[in-house]
């Protein structure tokens, strides 16, 4: 981690709050046009015969997954904190989660440039994001320890959530896929990524020391919960969820965000289940959204069939 004092440390107010609108401008960004069909022959980072691609093409397992790898991530005093003073979540979380499905469903199934693109754009809005925590610690996004947390939460709670409710991955096909997934970060800047299921477990255990309880990811399962309950009292913003859906080439709307969230606690390590006070009685109605979900599963397949891992397949030659 690095301990030189950021340069955002010192500013005032106005002029941090000016950078974090940049960000966000930048962040909501709708310019760049989807097209996951073209150029044909160009298997992307990826490629049809990776564990990725069979993975992420699992929308309720990935939405689930993804609702636990933030919640596991706001636990990072530090990561928290520079999504706190930068992002808009607060106002628009579920705008916040379609962005972050785009950037994987982009550089999961785009073609290489576009996959290339996204992990710039990203780079380009982390470097922005500096700051000091509650704690009086700085932070910075670009940071590669945390940049290696973000993921190694993902791809556990994605990994996770797949076995849950899809099928359990053999330990090769779970190895492969944490093998395939260290690209992404690596380009983002981080260092010491995973390379294998055993390692991956190792370096959440390192982490866990780290991690905190407290107001702030109490807030973050408040927003989500109440998400859940009211899916439209929030609307999302527009272009992330305009570009998504013509990206899935269907309707997310009717996906029972109620039930990820409900599932997603479960999914979190024994540790981060105590940080926020998940007992395992707040766990009993998990059971029935684990089979509620996993029988949205092929309805979702079906309801996608056109959506970004089957365009991809065409562009390819694999469908």
């Amino acid at each position: 981690m690095r301990h030189n004092a950021p340069m955002l440390e010192n500013m005032t107010s106005p002029l941090r709050q000016a950078l974090a609108r940049q960000v966000r401008q930048l962040a909501g960004d709708s310019r760049a046009a989807l097209d996951f069909t073209q150029p044909a022959g160009d298997p992307g980072w990826f490629g049809p015969d990776t564990v990725s691609w069979r993975v992420h093409a699992d929308f309720v397992a990935m939405m689930t997954g993804g609702v636990a790898a933030l919640l596991l991530q706001a636990l990072h005093p530090l990561a928290l904190a520079a999504v706190w003073d930068y992002s808009d979540f607060r106002a628009d979380l579920r705008g916040r989660l379609h962005r972050t499905a785009l950037f994987i469903a982009t550089t999961t199934y785009g073609p290489s440039a576009a996959a290339q693109a996204a992990v710039e754009r990203v780079r380009a809005i982390h470097a922005r994001v500096r700051g000091t925590a509650p704690d009086g610690r700085p932070y910075a996004a670009d940071d590669p320890h945390l940049l290696t947390f973000i993921h190694i939460a993902e791809v556990y709670c994605f990994a996770s959530a797949y076995d849950g409710l899809v099928s359990r991955l053999p330990d090769a096909q779970r190895d492969a896929y944490v093998d395939e997934m260290a690209r992404v970060p690596l380009a983002l800047g981080a260092r010491d990524v995973p390379r294998d299921w055993a390692g991956l477990l190792a370096a959440l255990q390192r982490y866990q020391p780290e991690l905190r309880g407290g107001a702030r990811p109490q807030a973050i399962l408040r927003l989500l919960r109440s998400m859940a309950s009211h899916p439209q009292s929030r609307p999302a913003t527009r272009s992330a969820v305009d570009r998504l859906l013509a990206a899935l080439g269907g309707r997310v709307n009717d996906v029972p965000v109620k039930l990820m969230v409900q599932a997603a606690g479960s999914l979190l390590p024994e540790p981060a289940r105590e940080l926020y006070g998940l007992s395992d009685r707040s766990m009993l109605p998990t059971a029935a959204a684990h089979t509620a979900l996993r029988a949205c599963v092929p309805l979702m397949r079906w309801a996608l069939r056109d959506g970004v891992a089957a365009q991809a397949r065409r562009r390819v030659g694999a469908a």
